[in-house]
C-alpha cells in the first residue's frame, strides 16, 4: 500500500489571517482539499495530514476520504513534521510519497509519475532514496536550485540565500513533491540537524543525507512550473484562483456551455451545468448551483445554490438559495433570497425582492415589490410597489394570494393576510384583513368595492 503525508501545519503568516492558511478557499473549496483530490486520483488512500490543532477540527470528512491526522507542536520544520508523523505511523516497507498542503495546483498524474519513477529505479547507481519533483521556474527565484551530477541525478538541493551566483543561475528548483523510500528515510531522519538560523529541521536534508550515503535520488521534471506553486500570500492565492477558474470554464465550455467572456467569469467546482446553457460577463456562480439546459445568466449576476430550469433567463440578479421552473423570467435588478421557489413562467422584474415564497405558474411581478413569507398562486399579477407587510416589528407573518388575483399597484398586504382566488386589491390598498374571492377591495384601510351589480 502507498501512503501520504500531507504536510499543512505552518501557520501562513504572510497570509496574515486568523484562518489556517490551507483552508482559504479556491473556487469554492479549501486549497487543502484539491491536494486531497490529487492524492486520491494517483491511487493513494492512506492519507496523514499533519496539522496545526487550529485545523485539525476542520478536516472531518474533507477530500470524500478518511483521514489521519497528526498534530505538530511546536511547528519547527519539515523534517520535523515527517518526524513526528512517522512516530505515530507503523513502519512500512513501500514507498512514502509527501508534499504540502498548500498547492491547489497539483494533479493526480505529478504525484502518481514521482512514484513511479521511484518504483522504476534499475538499481545500478545504489538504491533508490528518493524521487522528487524539479521545475524550471523564472529567475530570480527564492526556490532551492536543484544542483544534479553527471549522471543526471540530484546531488543536492542548495537554498536560495546559502546558493553561490552560479547556483542563482539554475532555473530548476525544488518543488517540495518527494516520493521516498520509507525505510531509507526512518533511518536518515533522526540524522536531521537544526544547527541554521531558523532553528528548523528540513526534509531537504534527508536529500543530502541519501546522496552522502550512496543512494541515488532521481528528478521528476514537471512541465508546467504553476502545477507545483505553493500559496504563501493572498496575492499567490489570487492567483492559483484564476488559473483553476480557468480550468473550469475550458471544462464547462468544452461540454456545450457558452461562456462570453471567461475572464469575468467565476465558477466553483461544485456548479453544474447542461448543454446550451450561456453565461454572459461579470457572472459568479457558487456553491450547489444548478443550471438547466438552453438558461441564460447574466451579465453581472450572482447565484449561489441556485437551482434554475431549462429557458430561464437571469439578468443582473442576485439569487440565493433558491429555485426557478422552466422558462422562468429574473431581473434585471431582482434578489431571491433563501427560500424561494418559482414556478414555471413565473416574471420577476426590476427592483423585486422575493424571500421564502413561493410563486405559482404565470405570476408576475415586474416592478419594485417585496413578497415575503408568502404563498401566490398561479396568474396572479402583483403590481409595482406592492409590499407584504410580514414582520410586525417580533415575528413573521404569512401573506396567502389565490390563483388569478390582482394585486394592485402600491397595495399594502398587511399579514397574516389571505387574499382569495380572483380577488382585485386596488392602488394604494392597505389590506389588513381577509379578501373573499373575487372580492375586490380600495382604499385605507382597504373596504369592499361594491360589485356592479348592486351599482
Amino acid at each position: 500500500m502507498i501512503r501520504a503525508l500531507v504536510l499543512a501545519a505552518g501557520k501562513g503568516t504572510r497570509m496574515k489571517s486568523a484562518l489556517p492558511k490551507v483552508l482559504h478557499p479556491i473556487c469554492g473549496e479549501p486549497m487543502l482539499a484539491y491536494v486531497l483530490r490529487a492524492l486520491r486520483d494517483a491511487g493513494i488512500d492512506d492519507v496523514t495530514v499533519v496539522a496545526s490543532s487550529e485545523l485539525r477540527a476542520h478536516l472531518d470528512g474533507m477530500g470524500g476520504q478518511p483521514l489521519r491526522t497528526v498534530i505538530q507542536e511546536p511547528q519547527l520544520g519539515t523534517g520535523h513534521a515527517v518526524q513526528v508523523a512517522l512516530a505515530e505511523l507503523a513502519p512500512g516497507e513501500g514507498p512514502l510519497l509527501i508534499c504540502s498542503g498548500d498547492m491547489p495546483l497539483v494533479t493526480g498524474d505529478l504525484l502518481r509519475r514521482a512514484l513511479e519513477v521511484l518504483a522504476s529505479h534499475d538499481g545500478g547507481a545504489g538504491r533508490a532514496a528518493c524521487a522528487l519533483v524539479t521545475a524550471r521556474m523564472p529567475l530570480p527565484s527564492g526556490f532551492g536550485r536543484i544542483v544534479r551530477d553527471g549522471d543526471g541525478r540530484v546531488r543536492a538541493i542548495v537554498e536560495a540565500r546559502d546558493a553561490t551566483q552560479e547556483q542563482l543561475a539554475i532555473d530548476e528548483m525544488n518543488a517540495a513533491i518527494y516520493a521516498f523510500d520509507e525505510p531509507l528515510l526512518r533511518a536518515m531522519l533522526p540524522r536531521l540537524s537544526n544547527a541554521n538560523a531558523q532553528r528548523e529541521y528540513y526534509l531537504t536534508d534527508a536529500v543530502a543525507l541519501a546522496v552522502a550515503g550512496g543512494h541515488a535520488v532521481l528528478p521528476v521534471v514537471c512541465d508546467d512550473y504553476r502545477i507545483t506553486l505553493g500559496i504563501n500570500d493572498r496575492v499567490e492565492l489570487a492567483a492559483a484562483r484564476r488559473i483553476i477558474n480557468a480550468h473550469l470554464c475550458e471544462h464547462w465550455m468544452r461540454e456545450g456551455v457558452t461562456i462570453e467572456d471567461p475572464e469575468t467569469t467565476y465558477l466553483e467546482s461544485s456548479v453544474m451545468l447542461a448543454r446550451d446553457v450561456t453565461i454572459l460577463h461579470n457572472t459568479a456562480l457558487r456553491g450547489r448551483t444548478r443550471i438547466g439546459e438552453r438558461a441564460t445568466i447574466g451579465p453581472d449576476s450572482e447565484l449561489v445554490d441556485a437551482l434554475v430550469g431549462p429557458r430561464c433567463i437571469v439578468r443582473r440578479a442576485v439569487i440565493t438559495d433558491s429555485a426557478l421552473g422552466e422558462s422562468v423570467i429574473v431581473g434585471p435588478f431582482a434578489h431571491l433570497r433563501p427560500g424561494t421557489v418559482l414556478e414555471d413562467g413565473v416574471h420577476i422584474g426590476n427592483y423585486v425582492e422575493v424571500k421564502k415564497s413561493r410563486l405559482g405558474k404565470g405570476t408576475k411581478a415586474n416592478h419594485l415589490t417585496y413578497l415575503g413569507d408568502a404563498q401566490i398562486g398561479r396568474n396572479v399579477n402583483v403590481g409595482a410597489g406592492t409590499v407584504t407587510c410580514n414582520y410586525d416589528g417580533a415575528h413573521k407573518h404569512a401573506t396567502k394570494i389565490g390563483d388569478d388575483a390582482f394585486i394592485g399597484t402600491n397595495s399594502s398586504l398587511v399579514a397574516p393576510i389571505e387574499i382569495g382566488a380572483g380577488a382585485l386589491t386596488g392602488a394604494g390598498a392597505v389590506v389588513i384583513r381577509d379578501v373573499a374571492p373575487g372580492e375586490r377591495v380600495v382604499g385605507n384601510p382597504a373596504r369592499t368595492l361594491p360589485s356592479k351589480s348592486k351599482a
